[in-house]
């Protein structure tokens, strides 16, 4: 098979990159870059602003019962190709905002403009259409634990496929190769084959990466990406993220719970705090008082160790 041929000639040409992440993570995530040779690339404010806008999210509110209003009248736009990330304590309604954005959630009121659209009025296959452009990366994976690596990250085309050519998993050899090509990208080229439950967290969350990836989305949507990693898998998977915004153009929006990680790799940081948004601007402008108005809490007490 074209693929298997190509796997072959990715490994021989190929260096390890699981090896060579493994040597540039081993460092604390709030260490000097200056000393160890790392930087990360973002955005100045002043490019952040140059960006065009790729969705506007105006007024938005979600009430589960009557009297929780877990979002209240939430307003700001997103831009193309940048790091966003959604800030806030537990319960701020972070996870619930992200999930409004491709409506797993169905906000209450208010509106997003996406593709020249209102996507909270659409249904059916337009609504089927408009996912195929946001993938989302779940804490937690969301992988069939029993298929392979190639299997989880090929669902990723099922968006596109009429109900019997996903039913038999009918992909074309181009989606295979692509596939490869992501697979080979975010250094799990060696699993390939393996079972899922086979695979580290790290390595779990970069299969659902690729997944999304293989979708070709505009928007990558991640909900408490590296909330159950160690450090190093926090690192590599930050940096993939960072990547795909810098090299792909792909905007991607991460909700986080490590302040000094959204400070190092966004181009842009939203604060929320009961359901509002408290603070929308650059990670250089984050300080002691603006993190007291999004936790409530001191910058010192939400530094990752």
């Amino acid at each position: 098979m074209a693929v298997d041929n190509k796997l072959k000639e990715e490994q021989k040409t190929k260096t390890d990159f699981n090896k060579k992440a493994t040597d540039d993570v081993l460092i604390s995530f709030d260490e000097d870059p200056e000393v160890t040779g790392e930087t990360v690339e973002v955005a100045s404010k002043e490019e952040v602003k140059q960006m065009p806008v790729i969705m506007s999210i105006e007024n938005l509110n979600k009430e589960y019962s009557k009297g929780k209003t877990v979002l209240k009248d939430v307003n700001f736009d997103i831009k193309k190709g940048e790091l966003l990330s959604i800030i806030g304590p537990s319960g701020a309604g972070k996870s619930t905002l992200l999930r409004s954005i491709n409506r797993m959630i169905e906000p209450t009121s208010g509106k997003i403009d996406f593709d020249n659209k209102n996507i909270t009025k659409i249904k059916g296959k337009e609504l089927r259409k408009m996912r195929t452009n946001i993938g989302m990366i779940f804490q937690h994976y969301n992988l069939v634990d029993r298929l392979s690596v190639f299997e989880n990250v090929l669902h990723g085309t099922l968006g596109y496929k009429n109900s019997i050519q996903g039913i038999f998993s009918m992909y074309t050899e181009s989606e295979k190769e692509e596939a490869l090509d992501i697979i080979t990208e975010l250094g799990i080229q060696d699993h390939i084959y393996k079972r899922c439950d086979e695979l580290s967290g790290g390595q779990k969350q970069r299969v659902g990466i690729a997944r999304a990836l293989v979708q070709k989305p505009k928007i990558i949507l991640c909900d408490e990406p590296i909330a159950s990693l160690d450090p190093s898998s926090s690192r590599i998977i930050m940096e993939h993220l960072r990547k795909i915004c810098n090299e792909k153009g792909i905007t991607v929006i991460v909700n986080l719970h490590q302040v000094d990680v959204a400070k190092n790799y966004s181009d842009r940081i939203i604060g929320l705090n009961s359901g509002e948004v408290v603070f929308n601007g650059h990670p250089n402008e984050i300080n002691k008082e603006v993190i007291q108005k999004i936790y409530g809490t001191d910058f010192d007490d939400l530094i990752m160790e």
